[in-house]
């Protein structure tokens, strides 16, 4: 099993676990440090967040991630503070600071995770300087939840954290001399076991082939919960984070369309300025595809592989008609994602392929995308149903229409009658009477905690009568905010 090497508050560590070790298990089991805690286990209420240096980005120079469900041996090489690396002889960060003197902790549980991602906003303001905003200060606390203090007195610490004066520890600048290193417990047994970790994309499927049972591991925010909530081993895994070919985002012309490939690999937060820039609706729902934490981590590749019926991305990506690149050790093919998917759980993928890229077409002239997510909470939720809507309109009439649902059947799909109902038809009553009437008919969604069959019925239905007042009315709001817009 593999040695991971890594620096943990600017102290060299060497530690040999076992594949499936999380971050938090290795820092509280087989290292003793304890400020790092577990609330959920899941990835959900941020008890556990440490950040990660982030060498490769001066704007994001930290990164927040959840301990929990990120896998300790992506550690190799890189640099994890904590809440103990913070206060440097005494002298408090200004985020642990700012909490006291703004009572911002009473049990006291949670707020090392809150403090850390509170580091992360601070230390990124820094490099370089940039003021506070309310979009800012949100994204960051998103993902970390308190059950005592109703996060005013939390709030008011993050924007008082100016307000005090920090000198930098020398763990802070990676080029500092590093001490001596120290040594982590180590496992029992082998069994089998193995963590690889390729840097190429011919080494990803030179492993593929050899390993065909193997889990492929990105950033774990759904894959990992099979070991904290189910209790499944992960012992054989493949990740494909260090992957060169998979971080990378080009502009391209693909089927005589121009647009982008998108790695597999590439985080959500790393895709997010390509989508502000050309999908403005679709970066604005990435504000609600888990938290900060989950989207440092999470791949656009992970989320189509996951192949989940309620997945946040893959509808909006049929609706735009995206392609996926799937590559074996001598082969690489392309299909469009509505091809990719087959059953519940169940895609085209070999066992031996991999997703390596995704192309995302660039929106014809005049052509509009809207994305409307229903979940329970605004914030850090799974989807109940979550609708995309791509289409022109020329002189009235409706056309080149796209629409895909999450949340209303065994995969994310398109709907295909509801767009025949609606292609070449005037924004009128009765063409999307008309259109309700195919949709109606189109799904059989099941029935499950996050809302009955009859829920997301309707809720499609409001959705698509939603796209119709929001036509009819361009100049009128429909809801009072429509947070995913």
């Amino acid at each position: 099993m593999a040695t991971i090497e890594f620096l943990l508050n600017g102290t060299p560590i060497q530690c040999n676990v076992p594949p499936d070790t999380s971050i938090l298990t290795l820092l509280r089991d087989h290292l003793g440090i304890t400020g790092t805690k577990e609330g959920c286990a899941s990835g959900d209420c941020g008890a556990c967040t440490v950040a990660i240096n982030n060498q490769s980005d001066s704007q994001s120079r930290f990164l927040s991630v959840n301990a929990c469900i990120t896998p300790a041996h992506q550690l190799h090489g890189q640099h994890v503070i904590t809440v103990e690396g913070l206060a440097t002889d005494g002298n408090l960060h200004p985020a642990q600071r700012a909490m006291i003197e703004c009572h911002g902790s009473q049990c006291g549980f949670c707020t090392p995770g809150i403090v850390m991602s509170l580091f992360t906003l601070h230390a990124n303001q820094q490099h370089p300087p940039s003021p506070l905003t309310p979009e800012m200060l949100e994204a960051t606390l998103g993902g970390n939840l308190c059950r005592c203090t109703g996060y005013r007195p939390i709030r008011d610490a993050a924007l008082s954290m100016q307000d005090y004066a920090w000198e930098a520890p020398p763990w802070f600048d990676a080029s500092q001399p590093a001490r001596e290193p120290i040594q982590g417990s180590k496992p029992t047994a082998n069994d089998g076991a193995f963590f690889v970790q390729p840097t190429t994309l011919a080494e990803l499927t030179d492993a593929r082939r050899r390993y065909p049972d193997a889990r492929l591991v990105a950033g774990a925010t759904d894959l990992w919960l099979e070991n904290t909530q189910r209790l499944t081993a992960l012992n054989q895994l493949i990740d494909v984070t260090r992957v060169a070919e998979l971080g990378q985002i080009e502009q391209a012309t693909f089927q005589t369309q121009p647009g982008w490939w998108v790695g597999a690999g590439v985080t959500y937060t790393q895709l997010k300025p390509l989508l502000d820039m050309h999908f403005p609706t679709f970066s604005h729902l990435l504000h609600r595809l888990g938290s900060q934490q989950v989207r440092n981590r999470g791949t656009l590749g992970g989320n189509i592989a996951n192949a989940s019926p309620i997945g946040d991305t893959p509808p909006v990506l049929l609706a735009l008609n995206a392609w996926v690149e799937l590559t074996r050790h001598d082969d690489t093919r392309q299909l469009l994602l509505s091809d990719f998917f087959i059953d519940y759980k169940k895609t085209a993928l070999a066992a031996d392929e991999v997703i390596s890229r995704i192309f995302i077409p660039q929106l014809a002239d005049l052509a509009t995308l809207r994305v409307w997510k229903l979940s329970k909470r605004r914030e850090d939720d799974i989807t109940a149903v979550l609708g995309a809507f791509c289409y022109r309109i020329n002189n009235g009439i409706l056309q080149d229409v796209r629409i895909a649902f999450g949340g209303m059947a065994a995969t994310p799909k398109r709907a295909s009658r509801t767009e025949t109902a609606l292609e070449g038809q005037p924004v009128s009553k009765a063409s999307f009477q008309a259109a309700q009437r195919a949709l109606a008919e189109e799904f059989q969604p099941m029935s499950d905690v996050r809302g009955s069959q009859y829920y997301r019925q309707q809720a499609a239905l409001n959705l698509l009568e939603r796209l119709y007042l929001s036509l009819s009315s361009p100049n009128q709001e429909v809801m009072l905010h429509a947070y995913a817009h």
